[in-house]
């Protein structure tokens, strides 16, 4: 079974991303990387491609990360902060911690593209 499946498929992943966010926007050291944002939009995005990463049936087409966050300047600090959001979003959402460490493996390498140059 995919580790989309296991959590509970579209719904749980809208959810996920919907408190995700919550708790990324109310972070007054994130709420710079999101000004004139459309955020809805992001969450469609966010959505497409957490279901995707996770296993779920939808590809992911939007852009690659390292594209995606071009120039946006993140630093390893506010990249691991991102990472506590989920990771407390998935744990409010009562996803097993072993879940959450095998989604935690599978979107690690990302830092290299969106906090380029920095570990």
């Amino acid at each position: 079974m995919s580790i989309y499946d296991s959590i509970g498929g579209e719904a749980a992943v809208s959810a996920a991303v919907d408190d995700f966010y919550k708790r990324v926007l109310a972070d007054p050291s994130l709420t710079g990387y999101f000004e004139d944002i459309d955020v809805a939009r992001l969450k469609g995005h966010q959505r497409a491609f957490i279901g995707a990463a996770l296993g779920g049936p939808a590809r992911y087409n939007g852009r690659p990360m390292a594209k995606a966050h071009e120039g946006l300047g993140i630093t390893p600090d506010d990249f691991g902060r991102v990472v506590g959001h989920l990771v407390d979003t998935l744990d409010s959402l009562g996803v097993p911690s072993e879940t959450i460490g095998r989604i935690g493996d599978t979107l690690a390498p990302l830092q290299q593209d969106i906090a380029p140059g920095r570990a």
